[in-house]
Order: structure tokens, then sequence, then C-alpha cells
């Protein structure tokens, strides 16, 4: 059983992986699609303010995920495994058809449906984290929207006067500010998620390492509100190996095919998706900077003209973000049907 709870612990790092990979395009397609940088270079930079929230972020994101939204008395091994299980399986599925789909909601989904599954409508702390993630499904991306536009509409006029040519040599530099905002921002709310499921499983599965010597009794966790650094270097280690490696197909979708960016747009979408993700943060929140992003990028691109944006294809994101919770919660509940008859805990 120890053996299988650090492996748990090694597939919650490997989601957080799929998730920096999957959610690449939240930090990069902007400045990839207005040519500011090529796409490694656009990566790495990404990829260190990824990393960089490990040392200025909170932790307020995971303790939130780790007890706000399941009883810690029906969390077990199998119902962290099967969450990870159907938060992985559902990435991977909207990754392969470049759908921008939230990692986030998709992991707490997935922690919902094995809960159910385990423990019916009990199992969940029916409560203000749960009114949060559902209201920022539909509030994140509309604030995204609401500050990109404002910041548009600041700037068109605060530089009326000025040349299309004198706007591109502001804001190409200007960008750069904005995109390692928003890694920041991805970093701090998103690996804080895979941090607070992998406390909430080391504090149901405390018992098998109290006795334990060596590196397996840094395992020993009693409170669910403290969140050691040896889980959230690696979690903020992974998240931006995945942003490095890039979801291309997604950057895609995020970069070019929703409107099109100019580095003024680009510098708007990125800071106003970055002082949204950063207040939920604040906040506890954990908000999907997917939604929040794509949101923005609508925002200024309807600045321009409504027919800018392509509103077919942000429909069927938008159907992917309604779906995604319910879909992964599905899969986890089956997984933990599956792991409930081959491990006994």
């Amino acid at each position: 059983m120890v053996i299988y709870v650090v492996a748990i612990i090694v597939i919650a790092y490997v989601f957080d992986f799929i998730n920096g990979f999957h959610d690449s395009a939240n930090s990069i397609a902007t400045i990839v699609g207005t040519r500011v940088l090529s796409p490694f270079a656009a990566v790495v930079w990404a990829a260190s303010f990824n990393f960089a929230a490990a040392f200025f972020g909170s932790t307020a994101v995971a303790k939130a995920v780790s007890s706000g939204y399941v009883l810690q008395s029906v969390v077990d091994a199998n119902v962290i495994c099967a969450a990870l299980i159907g938060a992985i399986a559902w990435n991977l599925l909207t990754w392969f058809y470049g759908i921008p789909s939230s990692s986030s909601h998709a992991l707490i989904g997935g922690f919902a449906g094995a809960a159910l599954t385990k423990g019916g409508l009990a199992a969940l702390t029916w409560g203000t984290k749960w009114i949060e993630t559902v209201a920022a499904i539909a509030v994140s991306p509309l604030l995204g929207m609401l500050v990109a536009l404002a910041l548009m509409v600041a700037v068109f006029n605060i530089l009326r006067f000025a040349t299309p040519h004198l706007v591109d040599r502001l804001f190409r530099p200007g960008q750069l500010v904005s995109s390692a905002m928003l890694s920041f921002a991805h970093g701090e709310n998103d690996a804080q998620k895979t941090m607070g499921v992998i406390v909430a499983l080391l504090v149901a599965e405390n018992h098998r390492f109290a006795e334990q010597t060596g590196f397996l009794h840094h395992l020993y966790l009693a409170d669910a509100g403290v969140v050691p650094k040896w889980v959230a270097l690696p979690a903020y280690a992974a998240i931006s190996l995945g942003t490095l490696l890039g979801g291309w197909r997604i950057v895609h979708t995020m970069g070019s095919r929703i409107t099109r960016l100019k580095p003024v747009s680009g510098f708007c979408a990125e800071g106003a998706g970055a002082l949204v993700i950063l207040y939920a943060s604040k906040l506890g929140v954990p908000v999907s900077t997917t939604h929040t992003i794509t949101g923005s990028i609508v925002g200024v691109g309807a600045t321009q003209r409504l027919s800018g944006v392509r509103w077919g294809l942000a429909g069927r994101i938008v159907w992917a973000w309604v779906i995604t919770i319910p879909a992964a919660a599905a899969i986890a509940g089956a997984s933990y049907l599956v792991l409930s008859r081959i491990v006994t805990l």
C-alpha cells in the first residue's frame, strides 16, 4: 500500500505535466500568434515564469482543493487515483482534438466523480467552493473578456493619434511583460491544484507513513492546510516542463483560429487574463486559465468588429467547457469501480 500511494503521487505529477502541456497555449498562444517570439523562445519564457510562481505564489488554491470539495473522510488512495485517471483521460482526449478545455475542471470533476461513486451525494462538501467553481465557468471568461475590452478601449484612446507602426513598436516588448504575468498566474493557480490533491491523499493515508523512516517519513501529513515544500516544488517543475514541451494543436486554435491578433491586442488579452487569474488565486478560487484567456482573446477580437471573432469555434469551445466536469467525473467514477475491485485498502 505504501508503494501504491507513492505511485499515485507520481501519477499526480504526470497529470501536472500534462496540465502544463495541455495548457501551454494559455501562456504562449498570443505571443506566438503575434510573432513577438518564436515558438521555442515562447515556451522557454512561459516555463520560466511558471516555475517562478513556486517562490512568490501563495498556497490558497491548494488548500481549497485538498478540503473544499470532497469530505476528507471519504478520500482514500483509490479515490485520488480514479480522479487522476479521469482528469488525464479527458485532457488527452481534448488535446488530441485541439480543444482548449479546462485541466482544472477536469481534475475537480474527476475528484468529485470518484468520491460520488464511493460515498454518494454526502461525499461532497456542498458549499462555497463548489459555488465559486461552477460560477467561474461563466464568470472567469466574462471577466477576462470585459477587462480585455476595457484595456483595448483605453489603449485606443490614449494612442489614438499614434501610427500603427509606433503602436506595434511599443507593444512588442510590452507583450513580453504581459506574457510573463500570464505565465506566472498560470503556474500559481494550476500547479496548486495538483498539490491540493496530493495533500488530500497524504492526509487520508497518513497512518501508512507514521512508522516509516527515512524519506518515507516525510510523507506523513496530519493537516490538510499544510503544503510541504517537497510537494510544491515538483508540482511547479512538472507543470513548467509540460509548458516547455507545448501542446501545439491547442496553440494553433488559441493563437490564430479564434481571432487575428496583433502585439497590442495580445498585450491586452494576456494582461487581462493575468489580472483575473491572479485575483482568483489570492481568493483561493481554482479558476480555469483556459476559460479566462479564451474570454480575453474574444474580448480583444470584439473591439475590432464582432465579425472578427469566429463565434462558431468559440461556441464549440464553450460546449467543451460545459461538459468537462461531468465527462471527467464519469471516467473517474468508472475508474473507481474498477480500482475498488482490484485494490483492497
